[in-house]
């Protein structure tokens, strides 16, 4: 699910072996209220449509990646971090004993994650919340068996031994012994259940048929990493910024047709300390900032409408200044006004265009999940690409690859960047899809047939076990249009096949994909800002109330060509590990045949009486 408001991506398992990805304020994820929520804020190119809600900006477009902008990471020893100390400490006093013990304990990894993190949040020209806290996380990781079987291995539709929460609070204050207490508790907690787990997997094995997907080993055996970075940390006065989302939302209220805006701004400092049996010494942390903007209405027909926007940046120096927030205030404003009026669009099949950002989400669903490594050797999967590895899944003249080490495209930020991964591998640029032919998946440290390695993209929100997840995913293509010979083409497109309009889908909420065996392999793409695109010659028609419906296998061969400028899409995606960062770039891309249906939709009325400030009769507030 791809949220906008901490545009964060989160995958949620709404049945089995369904993911989602959409947009979700923060408010909303505090259930501070009710409103159901999704949305993804794209802008669009003025050269694609014909006609245009008056005033809507153009997108912030990223050049092409360029190889300077990956951040290189020096050879650096882990030096003397009071909690990776600790942590190295109280690993070799469990290793001399649980390593010799029955079942043994090959492999055991601890990791404390500490955050930082600072939110001011507005609505409606007031203040709701202006918060500051700092909390530290540790998790143990114990394997018993061998790097071949162990605790963890999945035994037909038996789960693994991964609990929901492997880790507990540790002290935000460097007090070793403590903190070597707190371990000594989770290791032995984890050790049995481990213990425990390879016992009931041994039993398993005798009674279940091994598939081909079961003769890969469980753990793969990496070189240990050690690296050191400064820690990262920040000093906010928050007062400045409660101020602000007084008045960017304050200037929301102008709209009777806004019922609802929220506008966060956060500020997020996270440090890791690894340590792991291996030899395995990291410590690096990261910083970033965030102000998103977001906004509800009502169609007369009770239809929820939503619009969202969001800044990303790392020093405070790069925050935007205040008439770029207004301008931006006033956009989505005349956007949700325009489709609160704007007419339904019946179930169509045909050709459209998709923007950048738009674009962006469409591959993060239909193609990276399913290029997940965790998901072909699990026989629950459907697999869909797990024996396609040397065949043409896309057309020639795109290629994919993910690469967490990107820290930036041009000026923008990516979401997705990160120096070593939650096992400890370091991140690697990985060419998934070359000219079209699938040649690689994400893989942690959990090993497929022919793929015996991680390439550092075992992800996880603190709380969960790590599994293959995307970083960057970045979509090059070698036939490109303009903006305009794209129009044109969809226009062509459209007469060729004799129909009475194409779609250009200029902003998506998100969408989900059932991935799992048992259910069709189908997606389902929510968009928010759809336009009918005339061949005669007619201004273009804003229209809503669709959601784009496929195939993955059917609908990545039907893309005949792609702009020319990448936009980048930066969110949060949960999964089965949870909700982590995530990056995916794109250019616009022409599909000869996108098939949408009618969107769910409320009942409910908008409200009776007008917004006391906009009451005519009332006194005004």
């Amino acid at each position: 699910m791809i949220t906008q408001l901490r545009a964060r991506i989160l995958h949620r398992r709404p049945s089995a072996g369904a993911l989602r990805l959409e947009l979700v304020p923060t408010l909303l994820l505090l259930a501070a209220i009710g409103l159901a929520v999704a949305g993804l804020v794209a802008g669009s190119s003025t050269s694609l449509r014909a006609g245009s809600v008056e005033g809507r900006s153009s997108p912030q477009r990223a050049p092409k990646p360029a190889a300077s902008s990956s951040a290189a990471l020096p050879a650096s020893p882990a030096e003397g971090s009071p909690v990776l100390a600790a942590l190295a400490a109280e690993l070799e006093r469990s290793m001399a004993t649980l390593g010799k013990a029955d079942p043994q304990a090959y492999f055991i990894g601890y990791t404390v994650t500490e955050t930082q993190r600072a939110e001011v949040m507005g609505s409606n020209g007031a203040l709701l919340s202006s918060q500051e806290a700092r909390t530290r996380w540790l998790e143990v990781q114990v394997r018993t068996g061998t790097y071949e079987l162990d605790d963890t291995r999945k035994v037909g539709d038996r789960q693994p031994s991964f609990s929901a929460s492997p880790g507990a609070p540790v002290p935000i204050e460097d007090d070793a012994a403590v903190l070597r207490r707190t371990i000594w508790l989770e290791t032995d907690r984890q050790y049995r259940a481990a213990a425990e787990a390879l016992i009931k997997i041994r039993t398993g094995k005798e009674v279940k048929v091994e598939t081909a997907e079961g003769q890969a080993p469980d753990f793969s055996r990496e070189k240990p990493q050690t690296f050191s970075s400064p820690r990262a940390s920040f000093s906010l006065d928050r007062r400045p910024w409660e101020e602000k989302v007084r008045v960017y939302t304050g200037a929301f209220r102008a709209s009777p047709t806004i019922l609802n805006s929220i506008v966060t701004f956060s500020a997020l400092a996270q440090n890791q300390y690894q340590a792991s049996s291996e030899g395995t010494r990291l410590q690096f942390g990261q910083l970033r900032y965030r102000l998103e903007l977001f906004i509800q209405g009502k169609a007369p027909d009770g239809m929820d409408i939503n619009r969202y926007y969001n800044f990303d940046w790392l020093e405070p120096s790069a925050a935007p200044d205040d008439k770029t927030v207004l301008e931006q205030v006033q956009v989505m404003r005349r956007e949700l006004e325009a489709l609160v009026a704007a007419p339904l669009v019946e179930p169509y099949a045909g050709p459209a265009l998709l923007t950048g950002r738009a674009a962006a989400v469409y591959f993060h669903e239909v193609f990276g999940h399913r290029a997940e490594g965790h998901r072909q050797k699990d026989i629950t999967e459907g697999q869909t690409f797990a024996r396609k590895v040397g065949e043409q899944i896309l057309p020639d003249f795109l290629s994919i690859y993910d690469d967490p080490t990107v820290k930036r495209v041009g000026s923008t930020v990516l979401l997705g960047f990160y120096p070593f991964d939650d096992e400890g591998v370091r991140a690697e640029r990985v060419k998934l899809v070359e000219k079209g032919v699938l040649r690689s998946f994400l893989m942690s440290r959990s090993p497929l047939v022919g793929f015996p390695q991680s390439n550092g993209h075992g992800r996880r929100q603190v709380g969960f076990a790590p599994v293959s997840r995307q970083g960057n995913l970045i979509v090059e293509s070698h036939r490109q249009m303009t903006n305009a010979e794209l129009r044109r083409k969809l226009i062509e497109e459209v007469k060729r096949q004799n129909r009475p309009f194409g779609l250009l889908i200029d902003d998506i909420a998100g969408g989900f994909t059932f991935t799992g065996r048992g259910q069709p392999q189908a997606f389902q793409v929510l968009p928010l800002v759809v336009y009918k695109v005339y061949p005669d010659g007619r201004p273009d028609e804003l229209v809503r109330g669709v959601d784009i419906v496929g195939t993955p296998l059917v609908s990545l061969t039907k893309i005949l060509a792609t702009g020319d400028t990448p936009e980048v899409f930066n969110g949060y995606c949960g999964a089965e590990s949870g909700s982590i960062p995530v990056a995916a770039v794109a250019p616009a891309i022409l599909i000869s045949e996108l098939e949408v249906q009618k969107k769910e939709t409320s009942t409910d009325k908008p409200p009776i009486l007008p917004p006391p400030m906009h009451d005519p009769k009332g006194p005004r507030p």
